[in-house]
């Protein structure tokens, strides 16, 4: 939760002031799970100690971590989302759609290149194909109680995640 507070008064003269906790944006929330993911330690359970490193490394009291509560840690390694796994039920990236959205749309360099970040990092490339589309547009209410639409065709750019 943060403090966010706004100013009352005559031309901004902030003579009162009043103040509420909210909640912070999804996109700030998003990005301090990730710093904490990145600095997250694996730790191996040994006699109810945690401990740094896997059960064959060396013990030492000096490998006996300090954990706080606002520290993240983890037990085994994440699968790999790149590759297809039945055993944890991932798909993987190869065949994947991903957008690129227009610098209109976006309100943010990571959102822009969500291409990049799906496929590229993955070591797979992006294709580009443009497949005809057919929806239903310039609907039209006739009296009473029906509307008529054309069906319309248009062009669409589909971008997928392929083997290099």
């Amino acid at each position: 939760m943060k403090l966010s507070c706004k100013c009352h008064g005559v031309s901004g003269s902030c003579s009162i002031r009043t103040c509420w906790k909210e909640l912070p944006s999804f996109r700030e929330v998003g990005n301090y799970i990730k710093k904490k993911y990145n600095r997250a330690v694996i730790v191996d359970a040994d006699n109810g100690q945690l401990r740094k490193g896997n059960s064959a490394s060396r013990r030492d009291e000096r490998d006996i971590l300090q954990i706080s509560a606002n520290d993240l840690v983890y037990l085994e390694y994440s699968p790999d989302f790149c590759k297809n796994s039945t055993l944890y039920g991932t798909s993987g990236t190869v065949g994947r759609e991903c957008s690129r959205p227009s610098h209109r749309t976006s309100h943010n360099r990571l959102e822009r290149k969500s291409c990049n970040r799906l496929c590229k990092s993955c070591g797979l490339k992006v294709m580009r194909s443009f497949v005809q589309e057919t929806s239903t547009c310039n609907c039209k209410f006739h009296w009473c109680c029906e509307v008529r639409c054309q069906e319309c065709t248009r062009t669409v750019q589909k971008l997928t995640c392929v083997s290099r």
